[in-house]
């Protein structure tokens, strides 16, 4: 069982998320994340916004335990080559604790506002797969070749590699059972889904899917990792009530929990560490 948080850089300031970071990292957090979004979402666009990548390569460096990562990268947003010398670099500067964490991209309208070509849903999908290998290869070969669609490599170097080997694990976030599930079995260590409502059943539905399409594609289902954000609206009950509603979904074989919150929440942070984590640690 693992359990982070994912802090959205906006309307916040670089000092805050430091602090907040800082502490998960003390209260035994697994993970931290931060979005990937140059404008505010679900909120005034027009809001501050601090840029994702470089965000997290300066708050891996201000922490020392905690996992770090972005739920999730838009893929569209960069070339996977520049997308994997970033990672590389993140991986280095917090000593091999980086998640690559990668999705199609789905917010249209910064898409329009930045002049960032958007693509169907399935072009989307495809550009995240062809994506996906690019990177595998630059972080695994010492010269890469690749021809695809929409991506391309001609004897290219890439050192220094990754801390961690073959690469850092790869949370894919998505749940088309159509698109994106093959492209998440064929290429994840971590499937994060995000749902409205915490149903356990529907949810138990959704893993199954996602189980027989891993099988279809040739992985067992076991070598990927389920996760799950929860809002703090979602972590508003008992402290008993909390544990009921993490162990449901442990029993339906979700690993991960990340609590996704303002970083000034902070008596969330602290009640669900002290009260909630201890409970599912192994002893």
């Amino acid at each position: 069982m693992r359990f982070g948080i994912q802090t959205p850089p906006q309307h916040v300031t670089y000092s805050d998320l430091v602090s907040v970071w800082q502490e998960a990292d003390e209260l035994g957090f697994d993970t931290a994340f931060v979005f990937d979004h140059f404008i505010p979402i679900y909120s005034d666009a027009t809001g501050p916004c601090l840029e994702g990548w470089t965000l997290l390569s300066a708050l891996a460096a201000q922490t020392k335990r905690v996992r770090v990562g972005l739920l999730v990268t838009s893929n569209t947003y960069r070339y996977p080559a520049v997308l994997a010398k970033m990672a590389a670099t993140v991986d280095h500067v917090s000593q091999g604790r980086l998640i690559l964490g990668i999705g199609a991209g789905w917010f249209e309208l910064e898409h329009k506002a930045y002049g960032i070509p958007f693509s169907t849903n399935g072009g989307r999908a495809r550009r995240l797969g062809e994506s996906l290998e690019v990177m595998k290869l630059l972080f695994t070969q010492e010269k890469s070749t690749y021809t695809g669609k929409y991506y391309q490599l001609k004897d290219a170097p890439f050192q220094p590699k990754t801390v961690q080997k073959p690469h850092p694990p790869i949370l894919i976030g998505g749940q088309g059972p159509k698109l994106i599930l093959p492209v998440i079995a064929r290429h994840a260590n971590i499937w994060h889904l995000r749902v409205r409502e915490v149903e356990p059943e529907q949810i138990k539905k959704l893993c199954t899917t996602f189980d027989d399409i891993c099988r279809k594609v040739g992985r067992d289902p076991a070598e990927t990792e389920k996760a799950i954000s929860l809002r703090s609206a979602q972590l508003a009950g008992t402290t008993e009530e909390l544990r009921r509603q993490i162990q449901a979904l442990s029993d339906i074989g979700i690993r991960h929990f990340t609590i996704s919150l303002a970083p000034t929440d902070r008596k969330l942070l602290s009640r669900f560490a002290k009260e909630v984590m201890p409970a599912f640690r192994e002893t």
